[in-house]
């Protein structure tokens, strides 16, 4: 006799909102949190490290795991010897990539973006570095994609003595051509932070092929222990935070392929001529699905309005100011259906 089933797909609520966490992985967190507890080193101990591991699994660089973006944005910035300098940053970003160049003590100067990718525009950058020479730069990562002219403006910075940062603050499980976010320059920050395609609560990573920059950073959030040549803060990870980063980072690439599928087959149809399109070969991670359009259901808007805006600064940057007003994001959270998925949970955590 033939069985038949008599499931249907049904769509899923990928438009209520919910945290990055797949329940499937609650018993899993349990038992490491037990791990945390019967180890009596709640900082500083091991599963920093496994956390740190599976990162740079993904990642293809080593990782060094901070208490928030903010605390790697700065490691990289005093690393780069930024203070009384210039750091170029686009406008359209949030708010923490330029106040973490003025904390560093630096003068910020702001680029223009584009408006296929929302991110910086090689031509305005190349324009404003020739005419403000910087030390460093930020390159954002907007939406969960690459910036599309990632590789001119790492060129161009490596040709002329620029410090690259790549704010990957959004680009958690994005790829192109299998190239992860955060090798194009000199460092990557990532995000932890709550609403994340993967999230710690607050958290963040620091990526480099540096050594001398990653042993700067694990000095940096650390106070500078033991000699204190650095002098950096607390900007330490607790081991309760990387066991839940063990977990998300493991689970990262299902989500990612979770919320590719979820646009492909929902949101694509609804918006075909005016979603954001990606070129050949990259995958974004799909924190927000952007469409250039105003639109009364969405969650808002990538960023409201440009930095050189809230801040005051007299520049002309016309793609910038476009994009601000002309882009919606229909919401779209990861949740799996649990009950009956044949999907399988994590079974263990290195």
């Amino acid at each position: 006799m033939t069985t038949v089933s008599t499931e249907t797909e049904v769509e899923p609520d990928y438009g209520r909102f919910a945290i990055g966490f797949d329940q499937r992985d609650r018993a899993r967190l349990h038992a490491l949190i037990d791990e945390v507890l019967d180890s009596n080193r709640w900082s500083e101990a091991t599963m920093t490290s496994r956390f740190e591991q599976a990162w740079e699994a993904w990642n293809g660089l080593p990782a060094v795991a901070l208490s928030s973006w903010s605390g790697g944005a700065l490691a990289a910035l005093h690393f780069a010897g930024v203070q009384g300098e210039t750091v170029l940053c686009p406008s359209n970003t949030f708010m923490a990539t330029p106040l973490a160049a003025i904390r560093a003590g630096a003068q910020v100067q702001f680029v223009d973006c584009n408006r296929d990718d929302l991110c910086m525009s090689f031509a305005d950058f190349e324009q404003k570095a020739e005419r403000h020479r910087p030390r460093a730069a930020f390159l954002v990562h907007i939406g969960g994609h690459i910036a599309f002219e990632s590789e001119l403006i790492a060129e161009y910075c490596a040709a002329n003595d620029i410090f690259l940062i790549e704010d990957c603050a959004h680009a958690h499980g994005a790829s192109w051509n299998g190239r992860r976010p955060g090798g194009y320059g000199d460092a990557g920050i990532y995000s932890m932070y709550a609403t994340k395609t993967i999230t710690t609560g607050e958290g963040g990573v620091l990526v480099s092929r540096s050594p001398e920059l990653l042993e700067f950073a694990r000095g940096f959030r650390n106070y500078g222990k033991p000699t204190y040549e650095v002098h950096g803060l607390n900007f330490r990870m607790s081991e309760f935070t990387a066991a839940l980063g063990l977990l998300q980072v493991q689970r990262m690439p299902e989500i990612v392929a979770w919320k590719n599928r979820i646009a492909r087959q929902f949101l694509d149809p609804q918006f075909p001529g005016s979603r954001l399109e990606l070129p050949d070969g990259m995958v974004s991670g799909l924190y927000k699905y952007i469409v250039f359009d105003r639109l009364e259901q969405s969650t808002g808007r990538v960023y409201d309005e440009p930095c050189h805006r809230v801040l005051g600064h007299q520049v002309e940057l016309p793609n910038s100011d476009w994009v601000a007003a002309n882009h919606s994001c229909p919401p779209l959270y990861y949740r799996p259906l649990v009950a009956g998925d044949t999907q399988a949970g994590l079974e263990s955590a290195t």
